[in-house]
């Protein structure tokens, strides 16, 4: 076997192919030589510096290293699509072929049967026969299906290259025989696939594990009640939600009487001014002193105030004297 050399290698396989009879499936490996070329062409990529390993119903291109990647990609995204375009348009819908490609990067060498082998190229070849690639071209309307390795991504797609969209291209995980294999696809992931979690993204938060206690942390480094009768609880349990705020309590009524909080009060009768002695009912048996109490007694009366015991009904009655004007601010009787 000769030394392993470093290439590009570029795979390149038609969609159902075996479904296809004898006749047509000699036509699609005459269009299939024939798209590549051009493309490779097209990309300024001489025969001289590539070679090709016939593999039935695909092709793969093995490119020298001194053809930038990026110019190889830049084919493969833009210009091998134009040249299928043109095929498709031209044959029955029976001779008309979609393509599954990928473009990766490693070392294969020569063994005494003029076959290509090597780890990296059998990498390139479990992502062309991937199941998610299949899907990827089945779900989409074009007819190319491209799918680079981890290294062309790490070393070229991710530095945005002129005519390399570094944006379009999504991280998946492509299973095989030797377990799931890392990759970039480019355009939409399909829907029986499943794209690969973007590095650093966060999970759901963990459920808080009670301890020996009975209580959990708490989101402010405090605790949680556990469950009652102690014992730890189980970590899938939910855990309880925030305490409902208490209902504030209902204010004290006020105290018995008339309160005012504001405005002028008005009054169906008199506004009677200081002290006030034997109010109640519509009855007053005795007499009802208003005003201040002291002073001179009027004439007829005792110094206390009272009638003396053998006055007359007359001499009770209050004087024409006694009646004083309201004070300025005091409300009179109406």
């Amino acid at each position: 076997m000769n030394d392993p050399v470093n290439r590009t290698m570029l795979l390149v396989d038609i969609e159902k192919f075996s479904d296809r009879d004898d006749v047509e499936q000699a036509f699609l490996r005459r269009m299939l030589y024939d798209v590549v070329d051009r493309t490779m062409e097209r990309a300024g990529i001489d025969e001289t510096l590539r070679l090709r390993a016939d593999q039935g119903d695909s092709v793969m291109e093995f490119i020298d290293p001194n053809v930038p990647v990026p110019q190889v990609l830049r084919s493969v995204i833009s210009e091998l699509p134009a040249q299928l375009k043109a095929v498709n348009r031209m044959a029955s819908r029976g001779a008309q072929m979609r393509l599954r490609t990928v473009v990766a990067s490693g070392f294969i060498a020569l063994d005494e049967r003029g076959i290509w082998v090597g780890g990296d190229l059998n990498h390139a070849c479990r992502l062309l026969d991937a199941d998610l690639l299949r899907a990827a071209l089945r779900e989409r309307p074009g007819d190319v299906a491209l799918c680079v390795s981890q290294s062309v991504w790490t070393g070229i797609v991710r530095h945005h290259h002129l005519g390399i969209p570094a944006e379009e291209f999504h991280e998946v995980t492509l299973a095989s025989k030797n377990g799931p294999l890392p990759a970039w696809l480019l355009g939409p992931v399909p829907a029986s696939g499943q794209a690969a979690p973007s590095p650093g993204a966060a999970g759901p938060a963990p459920t808080p594990v009670p301890d020996a206690s009975g209580e959990r942390p708490g989101p402010a480094g405090g605790t949680e009640a556990g469950p009652s009768g102690g014992g730890s609880a189980s970590a899938s349990a939910p855990a309880a939600g925030p305490a409902p705020a208490a209902a504030p309590a209902p204010a004290a009524p006020p105290p018995a009487g008339i309160h005012f909080t504001g405005g002028a009060p008005a009054f169906g009768g008199s506004l009677v001014m200081g002290n006030q002695h034997g109010v109640s009912g519509g009855r007053v048996d005795g007499d009802v002193v208003m005003g201040s109490v002291g002073g001179p007694p009027r004439p007829g009366r005792a110094s206390d105030g009272h009638a003396p015991a053998d006055a007359t009904p007359d001499q009770d009655a209050p004087s024409p004297d006694d009646r004083q004007p309201p004070a300025t601010g005091e409300a009179g009787p109406r």
